[in-house]
């Protein structure tokens, strides 16, 4: 299954290399051009040269992750994370580290040689290390480099009523949709932009859109589903298997009221379950991509996951569905009214 291998696949902001190349290897039928910029994004082009709007859907490569920053005399590794890692889910978590993808687990000081105030706090990021099994400094160095990026080595599983579980759902639905999109029949140019450095900053959507000149954008993510113990219901951004949610308003951006109007009426219209992302926190590539030089028409389509940003996250299966087939007529739409079909 497309979305497992891409879970798999490891890719950290700036370092989205074994990402890209798998989505290329599935673009590459279904595009004219391919192609990647200086930073890293991957761009695959429908109908460059035909007339009618030109549509951008854009999805990111990148998953949080975790830097290697040193390396201490008794060979355990110290490490930042890049992008928002919560430092509460670390402890104890099975990583790979650096290019050997070297096998690691994340430690920190047992319960039983804690002092007593110790257990009353969660432990910080300084106070975690990742052993990988070496004896010291010189025997870890072997076998990793620092600027080495660990991941979390979570499987892709089905679990539940038509659910998965895997790492890296923020944002590799957004990339399966876009892969899955592309192989739509349009006549307008189309272009599937997979983007780099969006946990980081959203550093590559801004160079990817002004180089596209989109008339629209939309931007497809793995978004926040707080549909769990402890919040009230009327603090949940999202909830699995309620259908895919369209942003209102968020910190990066507030998407084209009269496409999201539209998106909402044809998801009635079809008959596709659909919630608004009640959240106003977070951002995604739209607060990029709506700047990009004269600006941009930006909404943004996103799949609830639980857990994001931790080493194992969880979608419905029906809500990534819902989010295809909207995009899906979004698109006919878009022919339909530029006279094309």
């Amino acid at each position: 299954m497309l979305l497992a291998r891409l879970t798999q696949a490891n890719g950290a902001p700036g370092q989205e290399r074994e990402v890209r190349d798998l989505i290329r290897s599935e673009v590459e039928p279904h595009a004219h051009v391919v192609k990647t910029d200086a930073l890293g994004n991957l761009l695959a082009i429908k109908n460059p040269d035909a007339p009618g709007p030109k549509v951008m859907i854009a999805a990111h490569m990148d998953e949080v992750a975790l830097m290697i920053v040193g390396i201490d005399k008794d060979g355990y590794l110290k490490f930042r994370p890049i992008g928002g890692v919560d430092p509460r889910v670390l402890v104890a978590k099975s990583v790979v580290v650096g290019s050997k993808k070297t096998l690691g687990v994340i430690g920190s000081k047992p319960i039983h040689l804690q002092r007593p105030e110790e257990r009353e706090k969660a432990f910080t990021v300084q106070e975690m290390v990742i052993d990988i099994g070496a004896k010291s400094k010189e025997e870890a160095e072997k076998l990793v480099k620092l600027g080495e990026i660990a991941y979390f080595t979570t499987a892709y599983e089905e679990l539940g009523a038509n659910k998965v579980k895997a790492k890296a759902l923020d944002d590799r639905v957004g990339c399966a949709l876009a892969i899955r999109l592309l192989q739509e029949k349009v006549s307008f140019p189309l272009i599937a932009a997979f983007t780099v450095q969006e946990e980081v900053g959203l550093r590559g959507a801004g160079v990817a859109a002004y180089q596209i000149e989109p008339d629209i954008a939309l931007v497809l993510e793995g978004t926040t589903a707080s549909d769990v113990p402890g919040t009230d219901e009327h603090k949940q951004a999202t909830a699995l298997g309620q259908g895919p949610a369209i942003t209102v308003m968020d910190r990066s951006v507030i998407p084209h009221p009269q496409l999201v109007q539209e998106l909402l009426a044809l998801a009635a219209e079809k008959g596709i379950p659909v919630q608004v992302r009640r959240s106003t926190a977070g951002g995604t590539d739209a607060g990029q991509i709506q700047l990009s030089k004269a600006g941009v028409k930006v909404a943004v389509i996103s799949v609830p996951c639980r857990y994001i940003h931790s080493p194992a996250a969880i979608m419905c299966k029906d809500d990534f569905e819902g989010a295809y087939q909207l995009v899906r007529h979004y698109l006919a739409r878009l022919e339909e009214r530029a006279g094309l079909s």
